[in-house]
């Protein structure tokens, strides 16, 4: 484990533990505020990220920076990654050895925020985080607690480009994690 920031990074951009990192153009290593108390979890970098570098810039990430504007809620007050930190062709789900590769330093990256709260996006952070057993249906909206932090598993913003039904859950969610972090 990496005890500062920079040397944490600094092995992300070296890193070629999977398949993955042979098509990058930026690993994305993660955006906002490095000692948040709410941390967000994604699935994976898209083409926009891949180009820039920062996690949820996408029309997925702009659909959430509308819902937190919405909610009071400064992006820049919450830090954000992903499971994975390089982009999986075609934006498909990474594959498990890929997740693997990269879930210590996203361990890391929770170790150096130190967040009270987490707000899985995605069955695919769900998954990788919490475990196999869950799903993001049964799981979406509910508190979970491991090790002093609270969970909040969510929809991916991603899918609420392909269902407009599930906006108000994911809005629901959001409203539910700022009202226990701002209380």
């Amino acid at each position: 484990m990496y005890e500062n920031w920079e040397e944490l990074e600094e092995s992300i951009k070296q890193c070629e533990k999977c398949k993955l990192c042979k098509n990058r153009t930026n690993i994305v290593f993660g955006a906002g505020n490095k000692e948040a108390e709410v941390m967000l979890i994604g699935e994976g970098p898209g083409a926009d990220e891949d180009r820039e570098g920062i996690p949820f810039v996408g029309k997925a990430g702009q659909l959430m920076n509308k819902a937190l504007a919405g909610l009071g809620i400064n992006r820049e007050e919450l830090y954000i990654a992903n499971i994975v930190k390089c982009r999986p062709p075609s934006n498909r789900v990474p594959e498990q050895d890929e997740a693997t590769a990269c879930l210590d330093y996203l361990r890391n990256q929770v170790l150096l925020v130190k967040p009270k709260i987490i707000v899985l996006l995605g069955s695919t952070a769900l998954k990788n985080i919490l475990g196999k057993e869950y799903s993001i249906t049964a799981a979406r909206g509910k508190w979970i607690e491991k090790k002093d932090i609270m969970y909040m598993p969510t929809w991916h913003p991603a899918a609420l480009l392909r269902d407009e039904n599930k906006k108000i859950e994911f809005w629901n969610d959001l409203k539910e994690v700022r009202n226990k972090w701002k209380k």
